[in-house]
């Protein structure tokens, strides 16, 4: 049996988002795994799949149990609220369990947060890393700048890393009082929504301006090298 890791939509409907194979392969299952049900909802109801005739079941249980369907010869969906399963996801968690136990596990196609934000920076995309969260506290998080700084210049290597909404500007502003002045900074959010904005520039060229504020975003950056 088959455990499939099923995209959701960043924004707009299920027939916006996924190609039309995985929304059919989608409508073929009747047990779902979900990290949101109201999200899961919603999209199972955007597809034509009333939530009442499926099986749902929220990730944060027992991850065995969670199985059961696999078990009994039933193949099951994993369904995140936003973007990608198991890709700074608790989702991580069953695709685990479902390899030690045998069970063969298919990512169907759609939209990455992290991935669409890479295409669009013009940073580096042969060699990154995506770093989720930063520290809250600020000095272990202006470490944490330091420590990605370095690395980048290293490497030559674009890091990666979000923030929970409330804190981006917070962020924001820690990257532009620690980074180097050449340093590229890319800043997308609200990616595939109708305010959609991805910017690139020097971190000495965002000084002054406004952080992303509460919208969902991901931050890249680049260090030159000296």
């Amino acid at each position: 049996m088959i455990l499939y890791a099923i995209p959701t939509p960043l924004g707009g409907t299920p027939a916006e988002a996924l190609p039309a194979p995985a929304i059919q392969k989608v409508k073929s299952l009747s047990d779902f795994v979900v990290e949101n049900a109201k999200s899961a909802r919603a999209f199972l109801g955007a597809l034509g799949m009333p939530v009442r005739e499926l099986n749902v079941r929220l990730v944060d249980e027992a991850v065995s149990g969670l199985l059961q369907p696999l078990r009994e010869k039933r193949p099951l969906g994993l369904l995140s609220e936003a973007g990608c399963p198991a890709i700074a996801d608790p989702g991580a968690a069953l695709v685990e369990a479902a390899h030690r136990e045998g069970f063969k596990v298919v990512p169907l196609v759609g939209p990455s947060s992290i991935v669409l934000a890479l295409m669009a920076s013009g940073l580096e995309g042969q060699r990154f890393a995506f770093c989720g969260y930063l520290p809250r506290e600020s000095k272990e998080r202006e470490k944490r700048i330091r420590e990605l700084e370095l690395r980048s210049r290293k490497e030559r290597e674009t890091e990666i890393f979000i923030e929970t909404p409330y804190r981006n500007d917070a962020l924001f502003g820690a990257l532009l009082a620690t980074c180097a002045p050449t340093t590229r900074l890319c800043v997308a959010a609200d990616l595939t929504l109708p305010g959609e904005s991805v910017t690139t520039r020097r971190v000495n060229d965002w000084k002054g301006a406004a952080g992303p504020g509460k919208r969902p975003a991901v931050f890249l950056l680049l260090a030159d090298v000296r």
